[in-house]
Order: structure tokens, then sequence, then C-alpha cells
């Protein structure tokens, strides 16, 4: 008689186990449809032509290395703010950018609906010395990131101005994001 009241404790203890291990989407709303439905169209991710690559996971974090805004024909956007570009004119590339990333996200997880969360993005802008606008371009790829990820897209946040970037591009954006187990 004593071994029923155990043998319960321990089906209760394994079926608790059970719910808890159960995730619930992060979504209410699958985000690759919601691409599509908003036209963005992820870019080819290409070998890095360096020693390094696009991403690295360490646990539940994936550091998302620097990209530049190179359009889909392979073009890309270049100059400084505050010289050759206007804020606008960085807000897309910078938003460009967050495509990209998107991409590099896509082909390393497979799915975009295992991103748990934005963590943090470094938006750094090829600017002028007197250029102060640098969050105002850098709204591009945080617009972007909530758009598509909604309140799991905002993130901590720099934005900063540099005297040159590779190749003169015009912005260059890390991140890192959060994935699911």
């Amino acid at each position: 008689m004593r071994i029923i009241p155990i043998i319960l404790l321990l089906l209760t203890a394994s079926c608790q186990t059970k719910v808890q291990s159960q995730q619930e989407p992060y979504y209410d709303y699958d985000v690759e449809e919601r691409l599509e439905k908003k036209g963005i169209v992820l870019a080819e991710v290409g070998t890095p032509v360096a020693n390094y690559v696009h991403a690295a996971q360490s646990g539940k974090l994936i550091f998302l290395a620097g990209k530049g805004p190179t359009r889909h024909d392979g073009s890309r956007i270049t100059g400084k703010l505050g010289q050759d570009l206007t804020v606008q004119e960085g807000y897309e590339a910078a938003r460009i950018v967050g495509i990209a990333q998107l991409s590099v996200l896509k082909k390393t997880l497979g799915d975009l609906n295992k991103v748990a969360r934005v963590v943090k993005v470094t938006g750094m802008v090829n600017a002028t010395p007197d250029f102060t606008d640098h969050p105002e371009v850098v709204n591009g790829f945080s617009d972007l990131m909530v758009e598509v990820f909604g309140e799991r897209g905002k993130h901590a946040r720099a934005a900063v101005g540099m005297s040159s970037l590779p190749r003169n591009i015009a912005v260059e954006i890390e991140l890192v994001v959060e994935v699911a187990d």
C-alpha cells in the first residue's frame, strides 16, 4: 500500500517535467511569412573573404560579424554621412545591412523563428567630424529588427561615428542574438 502514493508522486512529477519542457513558441506569427508579406527578400550569403566567420555561436548567443550595405546587385552603398549621403540615405543603408544580417541568421539557424531575441546592436557610421545624427542612421537597422521580430527585436545599442569604414561603406553593423534551445 505504501508503494501506490510513491508511484502517484513519481507520475505527477513526470507529467510536470514534460509540461515544463514544452516551450511556447516565441511568436504568434511566422517570422519568415512576415518577411514575405513585407516584400523583404533575403540575400545570398557568400563565403567570407578573410579569416573569419559570418556567425559564431556560444551557448544560446550568436555573434554576427559586422556587415556593410550591399545591395542585391552586389553594389555597395559608400560615402560619408554629412558629406556624401543624407540621413535618410544612411537610414536606408542601415536597413539593407539589417537584411544582410537576417540572411546570415537564416543561413545559420535554418529558421528565423528560432530567434528568441535581438540582444545587442553595434552600429558604426562613416561620418564627417561634425555629423551628429548617428542614431537616426542606425534606426534603419533597429526599426527593421522590430518590424520583423516585434518586441523581441528591441535591443541594447550603440550608434557611433567612424572616420572611415572598410571600402568606404556608409555603415557597418554587428549584432548579438539569443536563440531558442
